[in-house]
């Protein structure tokens, strides 16, 4: 059972609380009796936290947290977590234990990904975690992160279209899912989740190239057009294995590929396109970019001064040094594959994990740590 003490509730300016303009698969009151739920993904450079409530075919999201604490910072030099990171990362999950207990979650699922998969110091991290927070982090493999993103996802994918390659930037690395629908000639699933759940995942890829890593490889405060362009072919080469081993160019040819790119550098970059005076959720999530405008608007922020970077609104000091190299890494996707266009989604992990514990407690893997308060 896991204890989620009192914790500091108080959420930085530069945090996106992301309740505004969230409603999941449905809107409205919802019923205030029914059973809350909480996720919460820890990644290389992001902690974020969605609380819930069942309403329909999906649930209306209470309370959310999302804060940069770059956990990883430094790892791909040391294969350590550095205390810096840990503090400032143990800062959020303290914010994040007082918004389930406040909230009263039932059933909680708490993921940590690819840092602490790496991290050799992650054990002596965790239970740092569990004592300060009470929250109990499950470090999960690639294919269960791949599979709840998927999930989560679901419903900004078109049933019509029977392929789709799914890619989630992160700070650590890039996952890349290539699903495989209905087969021809064969009927259409009635729903987006339906057809997710109906079909094949036929690759999946773990790039070990993210944000951070890249970006402290490389230095991206200046980018010069000639550092850029390495950072894309750089990616793009390590792509490459992948989109020959599966032979991903035919089914390109014939037309028959959706793409949707999940990460802060997708969402970000359409913030930018839209010339929002802030970030809004409700205006990025389910927009589609075609992908030479996502060439133009990376070329225009590479090409920003670190100055100019933090005082964008949908940019700002947080993510100044890495949007950079998560519009390299985007790029490279783009020119690996040219479906056209690409939709993009503020959401995925988390939300797979709501659908999956809303579900019931047969749903998900064997093993999953669930907590119930």
């Amino acid at each position: 059972m896991t204890r989620v003490p009192r914790g500091s509730e108080q959420c930085l300016a530069q945090d996106r609380t992301e309740s505004a303009g969230y409603s999941g698969s449905g809107s409205g009151s919802g019923s205030s009796e029914a059973e809350v739920y909480a996720a919460l993904d820890l990644g290389t450079n992001n902690c974020r936290l969605l609380v819930a409530r069942p309403q329909g075919e999906g649930f209306r999201v209470i309370d959310a947290f999302s804060r940069i604490v770059r956990l990883g910072e430094g790892l791909n030099a040391t294969g350590r977590l550095c205390e810096p990171a840990m503090l400032r990362t143990l800062q959020a999950l303290r914010i994040c234990a007082g918004k389930i207990r406040r909230r009263g979650a039932r059933r909680v699922r708490a993921v940590a990904t690819q840092a602490c998969r790496s991290a050799v110091n992650c054990d002596v991290f965790l239970e740092r975690v569990y004592r300060d927070t009470g929250i109990e982090l499950e470090v999960i493999g690639q294919e269960e992160e791949a599979r709840l993103a998927l999930l989560g996802c679901a419903p900004l994918l078109a049933p019509a279209i029977p392929n789709a390659l799914i890619f989630d930037i992160g700070g650590g690395s890039t996952e890349v899912n290539w699903l495989a629908g209905k087969k021809a000639g064969a009927a259409a699933p009635a729903t987006p989740s339906a057809w997710v759940e109906s079909a094949e995942l036929a690759a999946w890829h773990s790039m070990p190239i993210g944000v951070v890593s890249l970006a402290e490889k490389h230095g991206c405060n200046s980018v010069s057009p000639a550092l850029f362009e390495a950072m894309v072919e750089e990616t793009a080469d390590a792509l490459a294995p992948f989109t020959e081993r599966h032979d991903v160019a035919r089914v390109l040819a014939d037309g028959q590929v959706q793409m949707l790119g999940t990460s802060g550098t997708v969402t970000t970059l359409a913030g930018v396109y839209q010339n929002l005076a802030r970030y809004d959720r409700s205006r990025v999530d389910g927009c589609y970019l075609g992908f030479d405008t996502v060439r133009d608007v990376s070329r225009r922020i590479a090409a920003m001064s670190y100055r100019e970077r933090v005082q964008h609104p949908c940019i700002g000091d947080q993510r100044a040094d890495l949007v950079v190299a998560g519009c390299a890494i985007l790029e490279a996707i783009c020119r690996s594959w040219p479906v056209g266009k690409l939709r993009v989604a503020d959401r995925g992990l988390r939300e797979g994990i709501l659908f999956e514990l809303m579900r019931g407690p047969s749903n998900g893997p064997s093993g999953a740590k669930v907590s119930v308060l």
